[in-house]
Formats: structure tokens, sequence, C-alpha cells
């Protein structure tokens, strides 16, 4: 089972770290609580996932990132 409805994403955190992302679709995208972190990491994603770069997320949850 993979990424293909988007639920999930993996964002890539500037230390080469991927981290599992849950992503609420009904939220606006800069709404910080639509980004909900898992703790998962890994240093490479499953490639059916969507990748997206820490930059592209607000700055509320770039901080949650490296809470884990």
């Amino acid at each position: 089972m993979g990424g293909k409805h988007g639920k999930y994403v993996y964002v890539r955190r500037n230390d080469g770290v991927y981290v599992k992302v849950r992503v609420l679709k009904s939220r606006s995208d800069e709404d910080p609580e639509k980004y909900i972190p898992l703790p998962f990491k890994t240093k490479n994603p499953p490639p059916t996932f969507k990748v997206l770069k820490e930059e592209e997320l607000p700055d509320e949850a770039r901080e949650k990132l490296y809470a884990i």
C-alpha cells in the first residue's frame, strides 16, 4: 500500500532525513494544523509517496518536524 491518495507525504528536512506527515485535506494550505508529523523518519522514502521540501510548509509546521 502506498501514498496514492495523498493522505500521507514525506517531508525532507534540511539535515537529509525524511519525516512522514499526515495531510488534512479539509484545511487551507497556510494552516499549520494541516500537517501532522508522525513518529516515523527514514533516509529513503518509499517511491510511491509524494515528497515535499521543508520550505513548502508553514513555519509552525516546520518546527514540529524537528521535535521527532
